[in-house]
C-alpha cells in the first residue's frame, strides 16, 4: 500500500513547494535538492540538537515537504508493522498528534473503518485529507488540537500516536496523563500505540512511562511479556527497542542516501497498551522470551539477549550443539518471540545445550498465539 501512495506524496509536495511539474513526472536535480535540504534541517532539529522537538515545523512548507518524502513513509511502515502484531486494524481510530496522518491512513489501509487525526497544525491536516482523498475512498477527518486542550471524545476501537511524546517536554507525569486520557477513550477491547524514536533517550523515556502505567494497573499487550518494573532500566546504558526489515521504496532510499538518513530498517521504541479494566493475557506455557537484541555473536556461540516473565538475560547457544532441536535459535530476529527449554543459567546467562529445544511461537510482526 505504501508504494501506491508514494505519487500522491510527489504531487503533494510539489503543490506544498509551488514545482511546475506534473505529479508523475521524475524528480529534478533541483526538486531532489529542496528535499535534501529540508530532509538535513529535520534531522538536526529532531535528532541531534533538538530545537525543533515540540516547535511548529509544519508550519514551514519546506519541512513539511521533506518530511513526506522522508519521515511519512517511514511512519508509515512503523505503524503497519505494529498493528501486524494487533492482527491489522479495524473500527473507529483516533490519531493523536497525528501531523499529516501517516499512522492514521496505515490503519486504514490495515482495515479500520474510519480514522480521526487531531493535530495543532493545519498545514498538516490539510495535507492529510488530501492523502487520504487522492486514494479515492475518502475516511479520514481532521480537527485541531493542542496538548494542553481535552481530547476528542470515544470510543476508539484504536488509538495512535507517533512520535508525539517526545516533543512534549521531559515532564513525565504531564506525558502520564496524556496517555491515560488516550486510554479512558478506548472501547473495553481496544488499544493504545505509543510510537517513540529509538534513541537511548526516547526509549528509555517510554520505559519509564510504562513503568508508571504498568503501577497503575495498566496492562502491556506487546513488546513486554514481564510484568514488572522494566529490566531494561537498571542499567544505564541499557534500552530497548525494536529493529525490523522493510522494503524500503527505490525514491526514499534515494534520497534518504543523498540526505545521509538511514532508512535500510525500522527502528522504533514502541507500546500497545491495552483499555483500562483489561487483565492480563495467560501466557503459552514454557519459558517464553521475545528477542530484544541483534545477533551478538561471539567465538562458538550464537547469542541473542531474551527478555521474558523471568526477566531480561543473555542466551547463548555453543556452535557445537546445534541441532534440529534448537535451529530455530540461529535464525532468529529481534522481536521474535520464543519458546525453550534446558535452560542451564551460566555467569554470562543461561546456555543452551543440544538437548533443548527451540520454538518460534510468533515473528516481530504478528500477534503471540495464546493457544500454544
Amino acid at each position: 500500500m505504501l508504494d501506491a501512495r508514494l505519487p500522491h506524496l510527489v504531487a503533494t509536495w510539489r503543490r506544498l513547494r509551488g514545482s511546475p511539474a506534473e505529479g508523475s513526472a521524475p524528480l529534478s536535480a533541483a526538486e531532489r535538492a529542496d528535499i535534501v535540504a529540508g530532509a538535513g534541517r529535520l534531522s538536526r532539529g529532531l535528532t541531534r540538537e533538538r530545537e525543533l522537538a515540540g516547535a511548529r515545523y509544519f508550519e514551514d512548507p519546506q519541512l513539511l515537504g521533506a518530511y513526506l518524502l522522508l519521515y511519512w513513509p517511514l511512519s508509515y511502515a512503523q505503524a503497519t508493522s505494529i498493528l501486524g502484531e494487533l492482527d491489522g486494524a479495524r473500527g473507529h481510530v483516533l490519531d493523536v498528534g497525528s501531523g499529516p496522518g501517516p499512522m492514521a491512513l496505515a490503519a486504514l489501509d490495515a482495515g479500520a473503518s474510519d480514522a480521526l487525526a487531531v493535530d495543532r497544525s493545519a498545514a498538516a491536516l490539510e495535507v492529510a485529507r488530501a492523502l487520504d482523498a487522492a486514494a479515492g475512498k475518502p475516511r479520514l477527518t481532521t480537527a485541531r488540537w493542542e496538548p494542553s486542550r481535552p481530547l476528542p471524545d470515544g470510543p476508539f476501537d484504536l488509538v495512535l500516536a507517533g512520535h508525539v511524546l517526545n516533543e512534549l517536554g521531559d515532564d513525565l507525569d504531564a506525558r502520564l496523563r496524556l496517555v491515560e486520557s488516550m486510554r479512558a477513550r478506548l472501547r473495553p477491547d481496544g488499544a493504545l500505540v505509543l510510537i517513540e524514536p529509538a534513541l537511548r533517550e526516547t526509549s528509555r523515556a517510554l520505559l519509564r512511562l510504562r513503568d508508571r502505567l504498568v503501577a497503575a494497573g495498566a496492562v502491556v499487550r506487546a513488546p513486554c511479556l514481564y510484568r514488572g518494573d522494566c529490566p531494561a532500566l537498571v542499567r544505564e546504558g541499557d534500552w530497548c527497542h525494536a529493529e525490523r526489515p522493510w522494503s524500503v521504496p527505490p525514491l526514499v532510499d534515494e534520497l534518504a542516501r543523498a540526505a545521509k538518513l538511514h532508512r535500510e530498517t525500522l527502528k522504533m521504541s514502541y507500546l500497545v497498551v491495552a483499555a483500562p479494566g483489561a487483565a492480563w493475557p495467560r501466557l503459552p506455557d514454557g519459558r517464553l522470551f521475545r528477542i530484544v537484541s541483534e545477533p551478538l555473536p561471539q567465538k562458538g556461540q550464537h547469542r541473542f539477549v531474551g527478555c521474558g516473565p523471568e526477566g531480561r538475560v543473555p542466551l547463548v547457544l555453543p556452535h557445537k550443539h546445534v541441532t534440529e532441536r534448537n535451529r530455530a535459535f540461529v535464525e532468529l530476529a529481534r522481536g521474535d518471540v520464543i519458546r525453550a527449554d534446558r535452560l542451564t543459567p551460566r555467569g554470562d546467562g543461561l546456555r543452551l545445550d543440544a538437548e533443548t529445544s527451540v520454538e518460534r511461537l510468533s515473528p516481530a510482526d504478528r500477534p503471540i498465539d495464546y493457544s500454544k
